[in-house]
């Protein structure tokens, strides 16, 4: 399939190793400020660089020695162009700014790309802060190159992050059950900087392949909503936006021929909660999409306008609503360029449909076929919420494991509290 060009060739040849066919990129520069940049320098870049000898941390009996990084033999990444996925720098307050970078320094282990997200980074309704009422914790995502190295040198730094059993079995037990899909290893409620944290570790290559497939969208879902990037990466950055184009994609194909930016948002931002467990149990806020929508428009617009106007047939008006061609052969060309993990899901829908599997010889008229459909929309959502279920139903039993049994209990608690908030 073809690369939608936005106005400059990317020049690198490795992009063939990905299935980049939604990769939509915007034709024109942000405007932004030093500030908004996040520093090149900030933490490690490599395991060759990370040293615990900065900080001397005492030596614990149930940790063990930081383990070598293992050597593996990467292709060279080219840097991007300096223009390429500026929407995804989204501004916050130098204070705000100035917090988050000291967190993430203060980590030995090296950390290639860094994110937080979440209403400690950016206002969400309902979340009014009373005085003297303690603030909301703020949410990391670490992407890491070797995670046993990481948990090693990590676990000498901060032991009581984890839990005693974890620390004993070591770092090669954390980063096995750190392997279980969705591929995340979480560690709550610890105080780095005088705030309260919650930090998730994952890998480099699980993050990439998330965004561009869609097999669990527990990362890619997350990151469709406004992050703060903390450390940056070129791959992460390339693959992200084609994270935001599929999430552009997948909205586009449920909604009507005219509709608001709002319902535009607020489609995009729930992708990640459709078929969520925690949805239908009393574990999180039944008003949260609404609320993240409410209050972060203009960091979701500075997300996706460019995305959504690069796409043919498709027109956002000054007064904020948006205007698509529904023919079938448009909404073609949005459905057979979704990530391969919804894709199938889709096509083993319509593979019983014999009006559609007599046409599997003419692709046009088959993909033709199948986005004329409907309920193609109730489709879409109904294997959205397979694809999302099983690995946010993993992740919330693996949080027992990873944070223990009395902060799993206090981050329940914490939870249900937002949902009968929300109820």
């Amino acid at each position: 399939m073809a690369v939608e060009s936005v106005g400059y060739s990317l020049g690198v040849t490795w992009l063939t190793l990905y299935d980049l066919r939604a990769l939509t990129t915007e034709s024109l520069g942000l405007r932004s400020t030093p500030h908004d940049l996040p520093p090149p320098g900030l933490g490690s870049s490599s395991p060759a660089t990370s040293s615990t000898s900065k900080n001397p941390s005492p030596k614990y009996r149930l940790t063990p020695q930081p383990r070598p990084a293992v050597s593996h033999r990467h292709s060279p990444l080219p840097k991007l162009p300096p223009s390429f996925g500026k929407n995804q720098l989204l501004p916050v307050s130098n204070s705000t700014r100035a917090l988050l970078e000291s967190v993430v320094a203060k980590f030995n282990a090296p950390i290639r790309y860094a994110f937080a997200y979440g209403s400690g980074v950016f206002e969400q309704d309902g979340y009014a802060q009373k005085e003297g009422a303690e603030k909301p914790m703020l949410d990391f995502m670490f992407a890491v190159t070797h995670p046993a190295h990481f948990h090693s040198i990590n676990m000498q730094q901060f032991p009581g992050h984890y839990p005693l059993y974890s620390r004993v079995l070591g770092s090669s037990y954390i980063s096995k059950v750190q392997e279980i899909a969705p591929g995340v290893w979480f560690n709550p409620y610890v105080t780095i900087e005088g705030v309260t944290i919650k930090y998730g570790v994952t890998t480099v290559d699980n993050l990439c392949a998330d965004l561009l497939n869609w097999r669990t969208l527990y990362l890619a879902g997350r990151m469709h909503k406004p992050l703060r990037i903390i450390k940056d990466d070129a791959r992460v950055r390339l693959t992200q936006q084609v994270n935001l184009t599929s999430a552009v994609r997948a909205a586009l194909l449920t909604l009507p021929d005219s509709f608001s930016e709002t319902e535009l948002f607020e489609r995009i931002a729930g992708i990640s909660y459709t078929g969520d467990p925690r949805m239908m149990l009393p574990a999180e806020n039944r008003s949260k999409v609404t609320n993240i929508v409410s209050k972060q428009g203009p960091q979701f617009r500075e997300l996706y306008h460019r995305l959504v106007v690069a796409l043919p047939g498709t027109h956002w008006t000054p007064s904020g609503r948006i205007e698509q061609d529904t023919s079938a052969k448009a909404r073609s060309a949005h459905l057979k360029k979704l990530p391969t993990g919804l894709l199938e899901r889709v096509k083993g829908r319509y593979s019983g449909n014999p009006e559609v599997k007599e046409l599997e010889t003419d692709e046009q008229a088959y993909w033709t076929k199948m986005a004329g459909d409907e309920k193609l929309s109730e489709v879409l959502r109904t294997e959205l919420g397979g694809i999302v279920r099983y690995p946010a139903t993993v992740q919330t039993l693996k949080g027992i494991a990873s944070a223990g049994v009395g902060k799993s209990v206090r981050y329940g608690s914490a939870k249900f509290n937002k949902w009968w908030a929300g109820s």
